[in-house]
């Protein structure tokens, strides 16, 4: 855990040997992404067929699914995230000065990594934004994302990106064709918002990297400002970078957790959607609702988390009329 290069090249080298030691030398990690190539799969078409939505059934993800997050339960456990505390079998490799990328050994990607901070330091997006940026063009084969602490962080006491596969999310691929409304555009950079997508998206792409951060700041002013929320906005992320461009994906937040998910009997369904399950890949750790979740039900989970169409038009009306 030495070697700090942030070099592309370097890194990906690094991380395809990084996982293939961790898949076969450690127990934990060998056996679920051996159980993952065997982990149900389905997908589901929306609005005629102009979006889908991937099902995946994956027992192992009860652990962050299920994951009880309020303050009491973090009080009283040891941060399964910060370096003391890894399992001995654990390795990883450095990432710039305050970083590790970790194989994750509870996989929803066939290549799925955890990039902690070295520091046990609380998960806030605001001032690791430009990280996220780096580490997207470091890892270029790779989308990373961020959980906020309210809406999907299975650790919102310890700072962290994950990252997978960017193809994996139905979202990558639907960006170029589904229907969008420019928003701004700038020194080579653009924002958009998604539209008719089940969930409220907006996304920022372009090769300013800067002017990127400034539009990530006016939009955290903003959603602080339309839904006031402690201890920031809640929100989810997915960063890409693909010649020379990122892309970045907003997805507003107003639920951690559906109704469904603290429902009894036959009601209950054990979805707690993050930014994987925004970025249109939905994880269900019970066969059971796997099984049978209909549309119905889906649409209905997405309306209740994202933002109301109200709120979510006031955040991009203003974002669009601001001056940068």
């Amino acid at each position: 855990m030495t070697d700090n290069t942030t070099h592309p090249e370097t890194i990906q080298h690094k991380v395809e040997a990084l996982l293939y030691e961790q898949t076969t030398s450690w127990e934990l990690a060998a056996h679920n992404y051996k159980g993952l190539e065997k982990a149900h799969q389905r997908y589901i078409s929306f609005n005629n067929g102009r979006l889908k939505l991937g099902l995946q059934f994956n027992p192992e993800r009860i652990y962050s699914s299920a994951a009880k997050v309020d303050d009491k339960s973090i009080s009283e456990r040891k941060c399964f995230l910060c370096p003391p505390h890894l399992p001995p079998e654990q390795k990883g490799i450095a990432w710039k000065e305050d970083f590790l990328i970790l194989v994750n050994p509870f996989p929803i990607f066939p290549r799925h990594l955890t990039i902690i901070h070295r520091e046990h330091i609380a998960q806030r997006i605001n001032g690791h934004f430009a990280e996220m940026l780096d580490l997207a063009q470091s890892l270029e084969q790779y989308v990373v994302f961020y959980n906020g602490p309210r809406c999907g962080a299975s650790a919102p006491d310890h700072f962290h990106f994950q990252a997978g596969n960017k193809d994996f999310l139905p979202v990558y691929n639907e960006f170029e064709t589904h229907e969008k409304i420019l928003l701004k555009t700038q020194q080579g950079n653009s924002a958009w918002s998604m539209e008719q997508y089940l969930r409220h998206c907006t996304v920022l792409e372009g090769n300013n990297p800067t002017l990127l951060e400034s539009w990530f700041q006016q939009l955290l002013q903003h959603m602080k400002s339309i839904t006031p929320q402690e201890p920031e906005p809640m929100m989810n992320f997915l960063a890409t970078y693909e010649n020379n461009i990122w892309r970045v994906f907003l997805f507003p937040r107003r639920l951690h957790r559906p109704r469904q998910f603290f429902a009894e009997g036959e009601d209950n369904i054990l979805l707690s959607p993050a930014a994987v399950d925004m970025g249109g890949m939905l994880i269900f750790p019970r066969e059971k609702d796997y099984t049978g979740i209909q549309k119905e039900a889906i649409e209905d989970i997405l309306k209740q988390i994202t933002w109301d169409e109200n709120d979510y038009q006031q955040l991009i009306t203003r974002f669009s009329n601001s001056n940068l």
